[in-house]
């Protein structure tokens, strides 16, 4: 049988010597030449096997702490589980947006980012882009908005128009982008008020990160986005390529008026722009 099989190991280090080439005091040879053990060596013999047993049981003994103490500290010993997981690290908070460009939400200072930095996005996974539909309705919970959609085009000075004045409830879709839930930047305006009272986008800053916007479709889909940022830009710098430039996802863009009301001009020196994203749709209701 091959050794490790059934048969108890040595103890390691334990010397082996035959027994026959031991000879002690009074040991007399016998007959054929032998030397015979008298009484006296015998007793000898089983103190000698009794030390070399307790030696053994000692070893053992002082393996066994020897394993405990280092287990007990197996960093100091070099030991330690390369698989101990490694602490995680400080998670970005939930609101993070493209640098310089505000959270919105009330007593938030909204901002104009660097021409050069991305349109804010959500952290949730994008919804896959939906096949082209004109929008019929927006609604924004948040802020009690439930506007019928109207699309618009350019004026003659090559500017988006904006839905009349005489309906303030009324939201703009710009018809020569994409269709909001459409792959791209869907763009959509509104007034923030009239001459005589507040219109739609009144409180659009007061939409902040994490915030959801729905889009009803002509084909019955509800494109549900959700705010990645809002952003307050001068006019006269508006941040043209953020706002349309091309993006593989569904977007949506929400565009108003902010800022200072110029009263030689007739008009607000800011834009207040909203970021989404679609990330889910749903089937519209019926009674909607």
């Amino acid at each position: 049988m091959p050794p490790g099989q059934g048969y108890p190991q040595p103890v390691h280090g334990q010397p082996y010597m035959p027994q026959a080439y031991y000879q002690y005091p009074g040991q007399q040879p016998g007959p054929g030449g032998q030397w015979q053990q008298p009484g006296q060596e015998a007793r000898h013999g089983q103190i000698m096997r009794a030390v070399l047993i307790l030696a053994a049981v000692a070893g053992v003994v002082t393996v066994v702490i020897g394993v405990l103490v280092m287990a007990s500290s197996p960093a100091e010993y070099g030991l330690a589980d390369a698989r101990t997981p490694l602490k995680l690290q400080a998670q970005p908070p939930v609101g993070a947006f493209a640098p310089s460009v505000g959270p919105g939400g009330p007593g938030q200072p909204l901002t104009q980012a660097d021409p050069t930095a991305p349109p804010p996005i959500p952290s949730l996974p994008p919804a896959p882009p939906l096949q082209p539909s004109t929008p019929t309705r927006l609604v924004v919970k948040k802020l009690g908005i439930n506007a019928p959609i109207k699309p618009v085009g350019t004026d003659k000075k090559g500017a988006i128009q904006t839905p009349p004045i005489s309906n303030p409830n009324l939201v703009g879709w710009y018809q020569y982008g994409p269709t909001p839930g459409q792959a791209g930047p869907a763009v959509m305006l509104g007034h923030k008020d009239t001459t005589s009272r507040t219109a739609v986008f009144e409180r659009l800053h007061e939409l902040q990160y994490g915030d959801t916007i729905e889009v009803t479709r002509m084909e019955g889909t509800v494109a549900i986005f959700t705010v990645g940022g809002i952003e307050q830009a001068d006019k006269q710098t508006f941040p043209t390529n953020r706002v349309y430039g091309n993006a593989d996802a569904a977007e949506l863009r929400l565009i108003t008026c902010g800022g200072t009301y110029n009263r030689l001009t007739g008009h607000y020196v800011d834009n207040v722009i909203v970021y989404a994203r679609m990330t889910s749709t749903r089937k519209a209701s019926a009674h909607r």
